[in-house]
């Protein structure tokens, strides 16, 4: 029982792998609130089916969880998830941030509507249910927080949003990290790989696009091989008290690959004394670091 004893919420509980993690903390011993708005892979829809079912399996199996359906994209919203788990349990030790949508459009053509919906659920949305989350860990001098990015963070064909979505979780999470580890929180972020309702809705031409610039793959891999089950173990391990000194880290988990992702960091450095004038740039970076640089080229290698 790695999690008894504690008290989780986990925002996109309804399904995927936000459902495989309520299962795995409630069998580990944890209370759980299941949070999910129980929209469709687009965010269109409520429905409370969702948060339900997964609460019914846990009850089932001889587990205690809350169901939870408010939209993390408000204020309001982060702070009903939270309170939630304080009304039904007395306290809050782990938030795992699942919840997402998708609305995948190339930049040339993507609305601000499509941009808004996205951030909102994703990036805004890890923000307002960290902060009451942090509020509450912060007096408790204790708690876990884990968000979900995404492998796009690194940038991903036809998904500016998400991608832009997931590259800023990182850098809130290590935020995070730095601001409350005087307080005994810590805080990660996941970079998951399964086969899910929103893997599915990746068309076949997108997937060879991204193939070809070295992110994702031409197909997706079999079921057994990317199982929602395999990211949930890794989340439920991290926030057990075996972990209680891992923080500020990007773990990426995909079938049988267990990885530490490393932050963004200098790849090459060029020094030029008195400072860079236009005609120092243009003399010494050819050889110094290259006109050569076409990412997407390096990515695939």
């Amino acid at each position: 029982m790695l999690l008894e004893g504690k008290v989780a919420a986990v925002t996109g509980g309804g399904s995927g792998i936000g459902r495989e993690i309520c299962k795995l903390m409630a069998a580990e011993g944890a209370k759980v609130v299941v949070n999910d708005l129980g929209t469709a892979v687009d965010g269109v829809g409520q429905s409370h089916s969702a948060a339900d079912q997964t609460v019914g399996m846990i009850k089932q199996a001889g587990g205690e969880a809350t169901p939870n359906y408010d939209s993390v994209a408000t204020p309001e919203g982060g702070q009903n998830i939270i309170q939630t788990a304080v009304n039904a349990y007395g306290k809050v030790d782990i938030l795992v941030h699942v919840a997402g949508i998708l609305r995948d459009r190339m930049i040339f053509n993507m609305s601000i509507e499509e941009w808004d919906a996205v951030i909102n659920v994703h990036l805004r949305g890890a923000f307002c249910v960290v902060k009451p989350a942090c509020v509450l860990m912060r007096a408790q001098k204790s708690g876990c927080i884990i968000n979900f990015s995404s492998i796009s963070a690194a940038g991903n064909s036809g998904q500016a949003n998400y991608s832009a979505a997931k590259a800023g979780i990182l850098g809130l999470t290590r935020t995070v990290a730095r601001d409350m580890a005087k307080y005994g929180v810590r805080a990660n972020a996941i970079w998951p790989g399964a086969n899910t309702r929103m893997t599915a809705t990746v068309p076949e031409s997108a997937r060879q696009i991204r193939a070809e610039r070295g992110i994702g793959q031409a197909a997706p891999m079999p079921a057994t091989e990317r199982q929602p089950e395999h990211v949930a173990s890794v989340v439920a391990f991290l926030a057990s008290d075996m972990a209680q000194d891992i923080t500020g880290w990007t773990v990426g988990i995909s079938g049988d690959r267990l990885s530490l992702i490393e932050d963004p960091r200098p790849v090459k450095t060029v020094f030029c004394p008195g400072g860079w004038t236009l005609d120092k740039v243009t003399e010494l970076w050819p050889q110094a670091l290259g006109l050569d640089l076409r990412h997407l080229q390096r990515a695939g290698q």
